[in-house]
């Protein structure tokens, strides 16, 4: 492991304490007994909140993809658990370079598993899968402080849960739903929440009480989990 770039610079190390894991820890880490289980099952959720370059998440999702290829029966079968796979690993990074890398790092080891899959069954590449794929790393991979729970500017991290919701027809569907980080450590609801538009009374210039339409209320549309690259929205009517 002498190969292995555990600091970037003694500057990085002494401002962020950055240094990384090198891989044999992360191995001897997962392999816990403890862990097994976890590791075993396709949507089970991990969350590292100082993912660096993505030392854990990027062999968590190593060892999910060979789980989702080994459950799988066919090309479709494994393009929808890949991407179960992706949805259930979180990461957060304070340095936008890391993040960067990151995201590259996980859109490439996932890249490189379904180009097996698409050998194993003799199947065609669906530009839908890999644009789902990214879309659901860059969502999943935020840059902020764990701690401060915002990014550097400020505001909330917000992270997307990938809610499976049940099969009809044959067909699997997700909807995603937003949190921010605050609400999902303390339990509280989404900030897409399903309540109704309201009208709002507003003084106009004449003087009379007038009634306007506030924002309509929207939310990610419930879509296939290879349409998940569209985020397509709707207004919340229920």
């Amino acid at each position: 492991m002498a190969d292995e770039n555990l600091i970037k610079s003694n500057k990085r190390v002494k401002e962020h304490g950055e240094v990384f894991t090198p891989k044999r820890i992360v191995n001897q880490m997962l392999n816990q007994p403890e862990l097994v289980e976890s590791l075993n099952s396709l949507s089970t959720t991990f969350m590292e909140p100082a993912a660096g370059e993505g030392a854990f998440l990027t062999e968590l999702l190593r060892r999910k993809l060979i789980l989702a290829n080994k459950l799988s029966t066919d090309l479709k079968s494994y393009e929808a658990n890949a991407e179960i796979v992706l949805s259930s690993l979180y990461g957060i990074e304070l340095l936008e370079d890391n993040v960067k890398v990151l995201v590259m790092r996980m859109y490439n080891i996932f890249s490189h598993h379904y180009f097996q899959a698409i050998q194993k069954w003799s199947g065609k590449k669906n530009p839908k899968v890999t644009s789902s794929a990214m879309t659901i790393i860059e969502a999943n991979m935020r840059q902020g402080d764990a701690l401060k729970k915002a990014t550097k500017d400020g505001r909330s991290i917000i992270f997307s849960e990938w809610k499976l919701l049940p099969v009809r027809n044959g067909v699997q569907k997700v909807q995603r739903i937003e949190y921010t980080l605050d609400a999902i450590i303390n339990d509280k609801g989404p900030l897409d929440e399903s309540v109704p538009s309201r009208k709002v009374e507003q003084l106009d210039l004449f003087g009379f009480d007038d009634e306007v339409d506030e924002e309509p209320k929207k939310r990610f549309k419930a879509c296939k989990l290879v349409d998940i690259y569209k985020e397509e929205m709707e207004e919340v009517t229920d």
